[in-house]
């Protein structure tokens, strides 16, 4: 993969085009490099980026996003078919006027009519139920009074036991074999092949975003459904197995092309919001840490890493290529003058031979040299400028010996009795800022486990939501995270079409392809806001999954983390990112009048090609932002200390794909960004670092420190990937016996188990044999012994 520009993103340059250029009048070339260099300096273009990060965005944001602007006149027909149910068994009264008994008899009424096995009937009924979980929206008049009714509907719906029902219809529609051997043969498939679908997991999705929201208004007996759902929903309750399991299922079963009408895009946001409710989001993550490094008798951790990322301001981005032109002229033409006095200087200059070495032979440049090198190296250089030293013959230098003439020897490393008093500050500092993770615990344990099976005793584990899920997901797993990449590849804004691409765009193309301008932009906008959400959801589910496992068993975490690499997850999160990345966050793919619930309490305006380019007013998308942070997590998870990983970073030139996400100003992603800079930098070499000064004081300033970390000033050039080949391997034979020994039951050791070698207690137990045998007992006394001949001395023998 090419490191360079994806998307007009290369080069780390400011990009103006002709048109921009036009809007300067009377300015020339060097009056536009002058003004964009004073611009760049004070960052006046690229203000801080005003993002609170957190589990979701908000409330209306997230269930605006679960529907494509193609679906926008469902809304009324699901209105349609309440309202006309609604008139047959209730009178001329709205549903906001009746008593909670009415309410809870209407919605028993409509749990019944989705037993029918009308098919058609059936769908009305499933329309008339998501219309009330979109909050009877007919009967109100504003944004909140949706969102109340929202949520007394939602609540309601769930004491009548829909959910389940639910489950099952979701279940039928996944085994409808005609429905995908249809889809299959289709030549394009549009909205219309997935409509039952979509209904089902439109409530379904409605159901679990709602419930999962706290709010202070909330009734005592709803908070106690709440948590009765969520352990429902993270258990075996439901087709014997997790709801995300299922939903796993039905994105392996899209990729394979077995079911290509699956309208992707809903599963995954159900998946995702299944996850966030079952196991936890951010916020609960650093307290089942608390509370599991308390467990372990391990010390509390320093800090939030979360609140002390929401305390930091993002660092200036690293110089433009018209700045850095610039200054290397300038620069040129000030050594150029200098020439003559300095030519007879070199000779003096060298290192004086009588001195020893110094590990500290490295030139400092200027800080104005730092900062004009800040991106890769440009042909004009100092060495090229200057005239090189005068060469000496290797008789010329006087040799010396390095240090004492003795090597010393250490016959106790227990003790630091006699050491110098810096060395004993040294050791105290070092103990004081000991981390030890839960991981290494685990590990020390398992190796435990694995050297003595018989004496160990029975692990206990704890059947958490996370176990649970891990079980669901073990026999799959692999598959799983292969169909994730799939999908993420598809949705990728620098991925290419290709014919053997999946379709990821089922759930949104209209049955009618647009006739007018006007059309074909506002399905732009839906086909592009579409793959946005598809890579938020995908980008938080695997971050997620890799959180949590990572706490619950440190070799769950690896597991997932390996198949992920081995899927090639480290060149896809690369290939992302190997675009203009400004240009993906501040992109307006959205059209905040067709949001729901804004489109269906007010009146819609006539929609013009001018407002769609326009979009919205908002500074950036915040779920672009949100998902270019999390796949930076994902990979800063699965490259930490891992060399083989880190490697990867480098062959696949991550560097000034990275350095370019830098111009990003938000200090969370700047932070993933440096810290993955900073696992590379003793690959890259001192160059490297000589030529990014600024950036190597940003992962100074803002990443935390590991006390004995060679990050600065190791330099490991010859290093290549498979060198680490046999750590993986390692890993990868560790993770194995792991799962044989706590999940895989009929691999046990026969030689550990239990024999009972007592002839009273063997012969008196007693053993049911089968009726046949019971009745041929004659027969087979005949065959088996009677008729065979018995040598009696080599039995003996």
């Amino acid at each position: 993969m090419e490191a360079g520009g994806g998307g007009g993103g290369g080069g780390g340059g400011l990009l103006v085009n002709n048109k921009q250029r036009s809007m300067l009048p009377g300015r020339g070339r060097g009056d536009f490099i002058r003004n964009q260099r004073k611009d760049s300096e004070g960052f006046s273009e690229s203000p801080d980026l005003e993002f609170e990060y957190a589990d979701t965005d908000k409330w209306t944001a997230e269930l605006s996003e679960l529907y494509s602007y193609t679906e926008g006149p469902e809304f009324h027909l699901n209105r349609k078919c309440f309202e006309e149910d609604f008139r047959i068994h209730v009178a001329e009264q709205k549903w906001t006027e009746l008593d909670a008994a009415q309410h809870r008899a209407h919605a028993m009424r409509l749990l019944d009519g989705l037993e029918v096995t009308a098919r058609e009937r059936r769908l009305k009924v499933a329309r008339a139920i998501l219309y009330l979980t979109q909050g009877s929206f007919g009967e109100c008049d504003s944004e909140a009074e949706v969102q109340h009714w929202m949520r007394y509907n939602v609540f309601l719906l769930l004491e009548a036991g829909t959910f389940t029902a639910l489950v099952e219809l979701l279940n039928m529609e996944i085994d409808n074999s005609a429905a995908c051997s249809s889809a299959v043969r289709k030549p394009a498939i549009s909205l219309a092949d997935s409509t039952d679908l979509r209904v089902l997991l439109n409530i379904m999705y409605l159901m679990v975003e709602t419930i999962q929201r706290e709010d202070e208004a909330d009734r005592p007996e709803w908070r106690a459904s709440r948590e009765t759902f969520r352990t429902e929903l993270g258990s075996s309750l439901y087709n014997n197995e997790p709801i995300s399991v299922m939903l796993f299922g039905m994105v392996t079963k899209f990729c394979s092309g077995h079911a290509p009408h699956f309208p992707m895009k809903k599963v995954l946001l159900l998946l995702w919001k299944s996850i966030v409710f079952t196991l936890g989001g951010f916020e609960q993550l650093q307290t089942i840490k608390i509370r599991r490094r308390e467990g372990l008798g391990l010390p509390p951790l320093p800090e939030d890493s979360i609140r002390v990322i929401r305390n930091m301001r993002a660092a200036s981005p690293p110089a433009s290529a018209s700045d850095l032109i610039e200054q290397q002229q300038k620069r040129a033409r000030r050594e150029h003058k200098g020439l003559i006095k300095q030519d007879n200087l070199d000779a003096f200059n060298e290192k004086d031979p009588y001195k020893a070495d110094d590990s500290r032979e490295e030139d400092e440049d200027s800080e104005e040299n730092d900062n004009a090198l800040e991106t890769e190296t440009f042909p004009l250089e100092r060495d090229e400028v200057m005239p090189p030293p005068i060469p000496h013959a290797p008789s010329e230098r006087i040799s010396f010996p390095k240090g004492l003439p003795w090597a010393p020897k250490v016959s106790d490393t227990d003790t630091v009795v006699g050491l110098p008093r810096p060395i004993h500050e040294s050791i105290r500092t070092l103990k004081q800022h000991k981390y030890i993770s839960i991981g290494e615990i685990q590990i020390r344990r398992e190796e435990e486990y694995q050297k003595t099976p018989l004496s160990g005793g029975e692990e206990e584990v704890e059947m958490s939501p996370t176990e649970l899920l891990y079980q669901g997901m073990l026999p799959s797993l692999p598959q799983y995270m292969i169909a994730l990449l799939k999908i993420l590849l598809a949705a990728a804004p620098t991925s290419k079409a290709k014919t053997d691409s999946i379709n990821i765009l089922a759930d949104v193309l209209p049955e009618e392809m647009p006739t007018t301008v006007l059309q074909s932009m506002k399905l732009g906008v839906d086909v592009n806001r579409h793959k946005e959400i598809i890579v938020k959801a995908i980008s938080t589910i695997l971050l997620l999954l890799l959180k949590h496992f990572k706490l619950n068993h440190i070799y769950q975490f690896e597991y997932m983390a390996q198949h992920l690499v081995f899927a090639n997850c480290i060149p896809l999160i690369l290939k992302f990112f190997n675009q203009n990345i400004m240009s993906y966050i501040t992109a307006k793919n959205s059209i905040s009048v067709l949001d729901f619930p804004h489109c269906v309490v007010h009146e819609l305006p006539e929609l013009t090609a001018e407002s769609l380019e326009a979009g919205d007013t908002n500074q950036f998308c915040w779920r672009n932002l949100f998902s270019c942070i999390n796949l930076l997590r994902t990979l800063n998870k699965l490259t930490k200390w891992k060399h083989s990983r880190t490697m990867m970073l480098v062959v696949f030139k991550s560097a000034p794909i990275l350095k370019r996400a830098l111009k990003v100003k938000q200090a969370m992603m700047q932070l993933y960004v440096l810290k993955l800079l900073k696992v590379q930098t003793k690959y890259l070499g001192r160059q490297w670092r000589k030529s990014n000064m600024k950036t190597m004081s940003a992962i100074y300033q803002k990443v935390r420190h590991r006390l004995n970390d060679d990050w600065a000033y190791g330099n490991d050039l010859d290093a290549r990937p498979w060198d680490f080949q046999a750590e993986e391997c390692a890993l990868r034979a560790s993770i194995e016996r792991f799962n044989s020994r706590r999940y895989d039951q009929t691999q046990s050791n026969p030689d550990f188990l239990p024999v009972d070698n007592c002839l009273q207690s063997v012969l008196g137990q007693r053993v049911e044999l089968p009726e046949d045998f019971q009745m041929n007992y004659d027969l087979w006394l005949e065959r088996e012994v009677f008729s065979k001949p018995i040598s009696w001395e080599e039995l003996l023998q």
